[in-house]
């Protein structure tokens, strides 16, 4: 469940889709058969909360429900169960540190804990110069690479406490960290290097034969 779902107060009156995403929107749309017009809803949720910035007003979910054709509640049902939506504004990068149990066990505490204290916030907040919103989050997916942050769409993975600095430091001086593992190793291979897929002499030479 997001954890950036606070009381919907502050709203926008209106919300309309700027012409190129209205022209995406459409796109969308058309992916589904009338009847099924419902499952354009999270695309739909998601091109919105991009266009404002990262996050959806009540406004932009009731334009998206009206353009799915679906029950108001509906759209705010599922903005308040995935965490990917954000029900109020945040920072120009979302830092997410997993502190689920493979993370945990691989000391998403101490990943946490260097993230507050570089930020100068706490679960939750935002940077006063609005450019950083800290959350804790629920699985990723990125197991075998503990302990994990999701920034923005990017993973960033193998982390210490000086891997999630520098991270972090890049960030704020507005350069792009490069995403995936951040000690050295491809993807999700043996930080060891290969084993089993690579052949000794004897293997090579049977094979050859």
């Amino acid at each position: 469940m997001s954890t950036n779902n606070a009381p919907m107060c502050g709203q926008p009156a209106e919300f309309a889709f700027s012409a190129e995403n209205a022209a995406e929107a459409k796109r969308i749309l058309a992916r589904y058969p009338e009847s099924f017009k419902s499952s354009a809803l999270m695309p739909l949720l998601t091109l919105a909360q991009d266009q404002i910035g990262g996050w959806l007003s009540k406004a932009a979910i009731d334009h998206v429900c009206d353009l799915c054709g679906v029950a108001r509640i509906q759209g705010y049902e599922v903005a308040t169960f995935y965490s990917m939506y954000n029900l109020q504004p945040i920072g120009r990068h979302h830092v997410q540190v997993c502190t689920n149990i493979s993370c945990w066990l691989r000391g998403s505490d101490e990943i946490l804990e260097t993230c507050k204290t570089f930020l100068g916030i706490g679960v939750g907040e935002t940077t006063a110069d609005g450019l950083f919103t800290l959350n804790e989050a629920e699985c990723l997916g990125a197991c075998v690479n503990a302990p994990m942050v999701q920034i923005d769409r990017d993973y960033y993975e193998d982390l210490d406490r000086n891997r999630i600095e520098a991270v972090l430091l890049a960030l704020k001086a507005g350069t792009a960290p490069k995403p995936g593992p951040q000690n050295g190793r491809r993807s999700s291979e043996p930080v060891t290097g290969l084993t089993t897929l690579e052949p000794d002499a004897a293997g090579a030479k049977a094979g050859g034969a």
